[in-house]
């Protein structure tokens, strides 16, 4: 299901944090739901399993998932705040393109009317 870019300049590392966040927040992966292990990850990858344990950590560090000893890697009940993260990353992003049309030249409200949904 992760799929790796290795012509992206992202850290493989990071491309599974970014990967494994963006199926919380989508409700693929659900709360209290087992992770591959490290090494399974790896292996379906082909990479390095440090890799995977970076990404790991780095999912734990952002409460993401949690790693029960001798149980395995699970999706934490705190989904909510990957939700958070990836909207506020999301609104961001939409909010540096607005400030790059205003520079082309375009006012707000005509950027609100070609972006009308």
């Amino acid at each position: 299901m992760i799929n790796i870019d290795y012509q992206s300049g992202m850290p493989i590392y990071e491309q599974i944090v970014e990967q494994i966040e963006r199926y919380i927040a989508f409700g693929v992966y659900k709360e209290k739901e087992q992770l591959p292990s490290i090494r399974e990850l790896a292996s379906s990858l082909g990479i390095n399993p440090n890799t995977v344990k970076k990404a790991y950590e780095e999912l734990e560090k952002r409460g993401a998932i949690i790693t029960i000893s001798t149980k395995g890697t699970f999706v934490t009940d705190k989904t909510h705040g990957v939700v958070n993260r990836k909207i506020e990353e999301k609104i961001k992003v939409i909010q540096e393109n607005i400030k790059e049309l205003e520079k082309l030249g375009l006012s707000k409200d005509e950027i609100a009317k070609k972006i009308e949904l």
